[in-house]
């Protein structure tokens, strides 16, 4: 999306001490849930914005660089506003599936959403799907399969396609023709794909062996499919076109078309759809305080590292798979993705605004390009802020009284153990001096 896009001429050299700020937030939202529940339930918007202030103070005051501030205000602008407005339509939709959920029709579920969130966006799917998946597993759902869910609808899915993940929508706009993706990266798609859901088949199979902790209504499944609210699907395309359509549209223009659609999804859902998804707003507040101090105190992080990418001698695919993909995991990955293509191509002597670069790249350093399009895509799933969509299916799962995994839960129960071995194989296979593709 246009709105995402780093612009160079706004990047500060910052001192590296002003990334503190956002090493105390990541540190807060990992921590603070644990040790101090109440306070950080009752003061998380707090904080977010007064870490976020120290870096806006900074920028205004000591850099003087407040085009970079407006620019990172117009980014988070347009991420709650494509965020919340898909909350809200995908709220609108209730669907009851028909039968148990059983593991393999788990599967199928899931390899479903990581498909069409190349159509509608990882967010989009994640939105549309997580009500649904919540409710076909209620009598038996356990933390995994909110993870797995997360791994795959929310991330490694949307890597086919422009529309599946902001980093791939930035390189569309840059030049890369819409198809490209999909011609490069099928086949570590379809490998990340199927070996994600053979791990979740194996957990589940066990899982679904065991009888329910409480044998209540939930248990009893539903004898036929039902699909409420399907109307909302023209304001989700009206959502998706002003996101296509972002880079010739006025400033603010696609915002208030997401917003407008929103509205009108909001309006034109019957209260018995929103009350059998127990719609409610806190989950979308949530993460829009906590994104305002991500936004703001991750420009230092970013600055730093687009003055200083050079220094680290990233110059082969391997290493831009990795440096792209572990910063995608703590910081927005679509940034992240045009700060290390912006420096991939400045090897050659190559400018990232220049279209017949763009092309003349990808046609000789493609692997490269591959690279760091996986490593932000794929990566994003490894924690919660890796990606828009994680915490906010974390946010509904919650206020669903679902349990989920804490901040470092995530990480080092599911993300080090399940995940990181894959984007490891996917490495190997691709990308090493042993790759075999």
């Amino acid at each position: 999306m246009s709105f995402l896009l780093l612009a160079a001429s706004h990047t500060a050299n910052v001192h590296p001490v002003m990334i503190a700020p956002f090493v105390i937030l990541l540190l807060s939202i990992a921590v603070g849930p644990i040790l101090f529940p109440h306070f950080w339930h009752k003061n998380y918007p707090k904080i977010a914005v007064g870490l976020g202030l120290i870096t806006i103070f900074y920028y205004f005051f000591v850099l003087h660089n407040r085009d970079r501030l407006l620019h990172v205000g117009h980014e988070y602008l347009s991420f709650i506003a494509l965020i919340g407005a898909l909350f809200v339509t995908a709220g609108g939709i209730h669907i009851t599936v028909k039968g148990q959920a059983k593991p393999l029709f788990n599967v199928a579920f899931l390899f479903f959403g990581a498909v069409i969130a190349n159509l509608i966006g990882t967010t989009g799917a994640s939105m549309v799907l997580i009500r649904p998946w919540l409710r076909m597993n209620r009598y038996r759902i356990t933390t995994f399969h909110i993870v797995f869910f997360i791994f795959i609808v929310s991330n490694v899915g949307g890597c086919l396609t422009p529309i599946g993940d902001p980093p791939l929508f930035l390189g569309y706009l840059k030049g890369i023709p819409f198809f490209w993706i999909i011609q490069q990266a099928w086949l570590p798609w379809l490998i990340a794909i199927v070996l994600l859901l053979a791990v979740f088949y194996v957990l589940d199979r066990r899982n679904f062996a065991k009888p329910p902790t409480e044998v209540t209504e939930a248990a009893t499944p539903a004898d036929k499919w039902v699909f409420q609210g399907m109307h909302n699907i023209f304001f989700i395309a009206l959502i998706l076109a002003a996101v296509l359509l972002n880079k010739i549209l006025p400033t603010l223009v696609p915002e208030f078309i997401m917003l407008a659609a929103a509205f009108g999804s909001f309006k034109t859902t019957p209260d018995a759809i929103h009350e059998a998804n127990h719609f409610d707003f806190e989950p979308i507040k949530e993460v829009a305080w906590l994104f305002v101090g991500i936004f703001a105190t991750m420009i230092p992080a970013l600055d730093y590292l687009a003055v200083n990418a050079a220094d680290f001698s990233i110059d082969s695919p391997m290493k831009f798979y990795w440096f792209t993909g572990v910063l995608s995991a703590f910081i927005d990955n679509a940034p992240t993705y045009l700060t290390f293509l912006t420096t991939q191509m400045g090897l050659y002597g190559l400018d990232i605004n220049l279209p017949a670069d763009v092309l003349k790249n990808i046609a000789t350093n493609y692997r490269d390009v591959v690279a760091i399009s996986l490593g932000a895509v794929f990566f994003g799933a490894f924690s919660y802020i890796g990606n828009g969509p994680n915490l906010m299916v974390k946010a509904i799962a919650d206020y669903a009284k679902v349990k989920t995994p804490s901040f470092f839960g995530y990480i080092f129960c599911y993300s080090v153990p399940f995940l990181l071995p894959i984007l490891a194989i996917i490495s190997i296979l691709f990308f090493s001096p042993w790759k075999i593709f």
